[in-house]
């Protein structure tokens, strides 16, 4: 058994479209972030980062979307989430970090400039460039990343799930989907399967 700790409308929604994808045999448990649960002893035992998402498995918890959903996908081979070849895991490997590291983290500085800054005056003026630097990671998904139908392809991987937040990041920093015509296109497609819109209802969106 596998245990998702998760906050509604995070980016634990990748991890969780993935575990329901694969039909794993897992429990989720909601960490309120906006009561300020994920800094309740309880959990920072769990994840001492005070994020979600997390993973507990058999062997311990991981942490960081790009492992959670790594591992999802290795330890259920038959739903073949993992690309087949070196290169393509590694393509695979680029996707994930790009949309961790640097297009999560452009949309953070809208909602969580004080990880950066004390200074409230700072704070906004970090939320000036946020749109026009989630609008560029926008365009690099769009011209490098998305081979299509889905972004690596013909078939359906691990990355697709963490894709899809790509456009509800892009809706809350004012960035206009419609520009971006392949990732408009894959945000259709993952609304129309299953274990998006069952996810999707337990986290009420």
């Amino acid at each position: 058994m596998l245990t998702l700790y998760y906050a509604k409308d995070s980016s634990a929604l990748a991890s969780h479209i993935l575990l329901e994808e694969v039909g794993a045999d897992y429990a989720a448990h909601e960490i309120p972030i906006a009561h300020g649960a994920h800094h309740e002893a309880s959990f920072l035992k769990i994840n001492p980062k005070a994020r979600v998402p997390a993973l507990a498995t058999p062997n311990g918890v991981i942490t960081e979307n790009p492992a959670i959903l790594t591992y999802v996908a290795a330890t259920h081979p038959q739903a073949h989430m993992l690309p087949e070849t070196p290169f393509e895991r590694a393509e695979a490997d680029a996707l994930n970090a790009f949309l961790c590291a640097t297009m999560h983290v452009a949309f953070a500085h809208k909602l969580r400039g004080s990880r950066w800054t004390d200074d409230p005056e700072a704070q906004e003026a970090l939320k000036v460039k946020v749109a026009a630097n989630v609008a560029d990671c926008a365009q690099v998904l769009e011209t490098h990343h998305i081979k299509g139908p889905w972004a690596m392809g013909d078939p359906y991987t691990l990355c697709d799930a963490y894709l899809f937040l790509a456009p509800r990041w892009m809706a809350k920093a004012g960035v206009d989907l419609s520009d971006y015509p392949k990732l408009e296109a894959h945000h259709e497609a993952m609304l129309k399967r299953p274990a998006t819109l069952a996810v999707m209802a337990v986290h009420g969106l």
